[in-house]
């Protein structure tokens, strides 16, 4: 056989690379990863494109009513050095799973035990939540309110997350969240935003919401029949129109997100709060950015109908 030129050689070799990049590719999850598992499947909710899904009819009523309150502009609720923001963590399949006493919310709540060990941080102020990703059940177990207690936790609620799967809370269920959702899915996480890209929606808070819900979402936290302010689960994304070009850095790529696949309304708290991962390595400087970005540079997305019962 005639030995290869060194041009043909060149190309084989670029070829086969090509080749196991794509195969690599392949196996490697299109969304989020966490602990190993992907969060949620492709076809999630959360991470699914919404850049070009149609605008809902009420968003300027809805964008005005969360402007109303005097805050005007986005604000990361993460950064100062890990003290704020949500942990999490990540547990092997072995970890021992605790029992889990509920003291408000049981009804709603997935029964324990959890495997959430004793030394799980916390959430500093008063949601105190916990926030626990499995390795091998790729499940996520997630705490509001929680305490430790004897073996285990005391919390108002609980919920359990199949991270493979699409399946959503029961109707009127809440979580460790208003909204019914999974908080760590919403979390901006510092490693995804250094490696350059946050590929799903994140979750944000507004200071009044009414009574009804879209789904993912399953629970409502208010009893206003105001149809002006947002129902949980409202996906709001960063208009296409509006410029990126002075931003960079941390900040950048999460407004790249938000444009791409938007925030959910999943708790009442101060408007326009995103809530990310509790991480020391943040940069507040950066992340500051985001106070330039106005409410009104966002719009509603249309992903479903207002559903009233249950709460």
């Amino acid at each position: 056989m005639p030995k290869a030129t060194p041009i043909a050689a060149a190309l084989l070799a670029l070829l086969a690379a090509l080749g196991a990049a794509a195969a690599s590719g392949a196996r490697r999850p299109a969304g989020p990863v966490i602990g190993g598992c992907p969060v949620f499947p492709a076809s999630n909710a959360w991470n699914r494109d919404v850049s070009h899904d149609r605008v809902d009819p009420r968003s300027d009523a809805y964008i005005h009513s969360i402007d109303s309150h005097g805050r005007h502009f986005l604000h990361a609720d993460f950064g100062g050095g890990g003290h704020y923001g949500i942990p999490y963590g990540v547990v092997p399949r072995t970890q021992r799973r605790v029992p889990i006493r509920f003291t408000a919310y049981g009804d709603e709540s997935d029964r324990g035990p959890y495997p959430i060990p004793p030394t799980a941080r916390v959430e500093e102020g008063s949601d105190r939540h916990v926030l626990i990703a499995q390795r091998g059940t790729c499940r996520i177990f997630e705490l509001f309110n929680a305490h430790r207690a004897g073996r285990g936790w005391a919390a108002d609620s609980g919920a359990v997350f199949n991270m493979r799967s699409n399946r959503l809370r029961h109707e009127g269920f809440t979580s460790a969240d208003a909204a019914g959702l999974s908080i760590l899915a919403g979390l901006a996480r510092f490693d995804e935003v250094r490696a350059g890209a946050i590929r799903h929606a994140l979750r944000f808070t507004v200071e009044e919401s009414q009574r009804g819900y879209i789904h993912p979402a399953t629970h409502f936290a208010s009893s206003s029949t105001d149809r002006n302010l947002p129902p949980m689960g409202l996906r709001l994304r960063l208009k296409a129109s509006y410029s990126l070009s002075g931003f960079h850095g941390e900040a950048r790529v999460i407004l790249v997100a938000l444009k791409r696949y938007g925030m959910f309304v999943a708790d009442n708290g101060a408007d326009w709060f995103i809530t990310g991962g509790s991480d020391r390595r943040w940069n507040d400087e950066d992340l500051n950015q985001l106070k330039r970005v106005p409410g009104n540079a966002f719009e509603a997305v249309s992903t479903g109908p207002i559903r009233r019962g249950g709460g």
